[in-house]
């Protein structure tokens, strides 16, 4: 079975870049051509950075390294947001908050402290406390949800990100360049491929066009941990010869 299917891909618009003018001239190794003023991105190279971030998922997961999924424009949100949680990965949905992976000790503290008002709440005489103080907690339990719920349970820095939209995600990477995370990203004609370790040429403004990318990235996730199961079954024994 082919790890890519090119008719969905070009059916879900993979292909389609943005307007001409607004180009970078980075991406020129990776386009076809123009269509009524818009760039279309030659999808073989789509496939080529398909498959080498298939391979690279795959190894990371074999390895039981993390990888933290990046996708905070809109189109992206619930196709990030659906798939990390898939395979138990981190995710980044909303707002980049800057210093998470540079100043993760006080991303973890406002874990630590989001789980100290759960448990607060858990108690059965919590009903007591005023309700100045259930309501201070409340606001403070959502805000931190609301931008910190999908690395909840990421107690190291990963290893790796996936990002849908550099350009849109500059923060993010910088901060993984700090740190020297390597990063896939999908990237369209407007955007500075070299911007990212692995780059995947393509529409990151289609829903469609994402949701095929992503898949390709799980897949190659589930292919690792598939991998990593096969490695540790023990060989049968062998039976014993007859006398």
């Amino acid at each position: 079975m082919s790890l890519i299917n090119v008719k969905e891909l070009i059916d879900s618009g993979a292909h389609f870049g943005t307007a001409a003018s607004l180009w970078h001239p980075r991406m020129a190794p990776h386009l076809y051509g123009k269509r009524n003023g818009i760039h279309i991105v030659d999808i073989k190279a789509t496939v080529k950075g398909l498959i080498n971030a298939y391979y690279y998922a795959a190894k990371l997961a074999k390895a039981n390294k993390v990888i933290l999924f990046v996708g905070t424009k809109r189109q992206a949100k619930d196709v990030i947001r659906e798939s990390a949680r898939s395979v138990g990965m981190p995710f980044v949905v909303e707002r980049w908050l800057g210093g998470t992976l540079t100043n993760f000790d006080t991303v973890r503290s406002s874990i630590r402290r989001l789980d100290g008002i759960e448990t607060e709440q858990s108690r059965p005489d919590y009903i007591r406390e005023s309700k100045k103080v259930q309501s201070r907690h409340m606001r403070e339990r959502r805000r931190i949800l609301r931008n910190l719920e999908g690395v909840r349970t990421m107690a190291k820095l990963p290893d790796a990100l996936f990002v849908i939209d550099p350009k849109h995600e500059a923060t993010a990477i910088r901060e993984a360049q700090r740190l020297g995370i390597p990063v896939m990203g999908l990237v369209d004609s407007d955007t500075d491929p070299a911007q990212v370790n692995l780059a995947i040429p393509g529409n990151d403004d289609g829903i469609r066009a994402i949701q095929c990318v992503v898949k390709v990235i799980i897949d190659g996730i589930a292919k690792g941990r598939s991998d990593q199961v096969t490695a540790t079954v023990p060989a049968a024994a062998p039976a014993p010869a007859k006398a």
